[in-house]
């Protein structure tokens, strides 16, 4: 590929800068019901540099201002102030009918844990008055999901969404960030006027990323891929992009993750002396037991690739699948 060939496509593939919605309290904002913040360290410190920015707060959005009376979920599904006394359901849910459109083009979400409002996961739900609840004001459950949350969801099922209490996991947060970027690229193929071959060249880019995530999800891909000739275009594009979200949904583990790097050594494995290839297969190893981050296998096969020029290689998504200074695949 010429110098100006690869240029040119670093400007819509790995140049592609995420548009992620966050919690408005993440980013520092005092918007919470106390007047406060939740901002998150790692969302405004690395990943800061490298995204652009949509904050939301659903709560200040429809008029309650900060600070404001603190709020419960019901077992009915609605949103409620403590002592019960106001409902922001209908609130919330007009306001999700006008916002949610405005979100079609960003490429992820992060939402503030534990938020009535906007919680992913196990959030307390009271009592609503149907028979055979408690009524001694304790959580009937924790089985709720914040009322926007769960409209963003219903609106958006294949977005990368998650919420700021789970990014503290280390697997989490790079399983996360990964789709998120995965994503902004896929938006900016899709934005630009494509053609069949583009996204032979998108495809072939992603696939060993593709199948460290789900085998089953690298060949469905492929098979799409290879009808681009034939199939009109925005069939093409809607079916791969579903096919594309959903394989990228599926965590990697790190029985997959060895499979994808034995898969990239077989590529560059003949432009290598044994102690090289040695070397590779040693830190492959190293990381399957779990002694190893997956950080260093991969640093070793980019830096062979990139060495003997093994331009189809060196170009996988796969060995850079987000910018290295957000530091995500240096865990055990």
């Amino acid at each position: 590929m010429h110098a100006t060939e690869q240029d040119e496509r670093s400007l819509w593939w790995d140049g592609a800068r995420p548009r992620l919605a966050v919690s408005s309290c993440l980013l520092g904002a005092p918007v919470r019901y106390n007047a406060a913040h939740s901002r998150d360290r790692f969302l405004t410190g690395s990943l800061s540099r490298h995204v652009d920015w949509v904050p939301v707060c659903p709560e200040m959005e429809i008029g309650l201002g900060a600070p404001r009376p603190a709020m419960r979920l019901r077992t009915d599904g609605h949103l409620v102030t403590r002592d019960g006394g106001h409902d922001h359901t209908e609130a919330m849910a007009a306001l999700a009918e006008r916002r949610l459109p405005g979100l079609a083009d960003i490429d992820g979400y992060v939402l503030k844990s534990r938020s009535p409002s906007c919680g992913l996961f196990k959030l307390p739900r009271h009592a609503s008055g149907r028979p055979g609840e408690r009524t001694d004001g304790q959580p009937v459950d924790r089985e709720g999901r914040g009322v926007f949350a769960a409209l963003l969801l219903e609106a958006y099922p294949d977005l990368p969404v998650e919420e700021s209490g789970r990014l503290n996991d280390p697997v989490l947060r790079e399983h996360f960030v990964e789709r998120l970027f995965a994503q902004a690229r896929l938006r900016a193929l899709f934005a630009a006027a494509w053609r069949p071959r583009d996204l032979v060249a998108f495809h072939s880019r992603h696939k060993m990323q593709l199948l460290a995530h789900t085998p089953d999800g690298y060949r469905e891909t492929g098979r799409i891929v290879a009808r681009a000739g034939e199939l009109p275009q925005e069939d093409l594009e809607r079916g791969y992009r579903r096919a594309f979200t959903a394989a990228l949904a599926v965590r990697a583990g790190r029985g997959r993750h060895t499979n994808a790097l034995q898969h990239v050594l077989g590529f560059i494995s003949e432009s290598l002396d044994p102690t090289r290839r040695h070397d590779i297969l040693a830190a492959i190893d190293s990381y399957r037991e779990g002694r190893a981050p997956l950080s260093v296998p991969v640093a070793l096969l980019r830096h062979h690739a990139e060495g003997e020029n093994l331009d189809y290689i060196a170009g996988q998504t796969y060995l850079a699948p987000f910018p290295d200074d957000l530091l995500l695949r240096h865990n055990l």
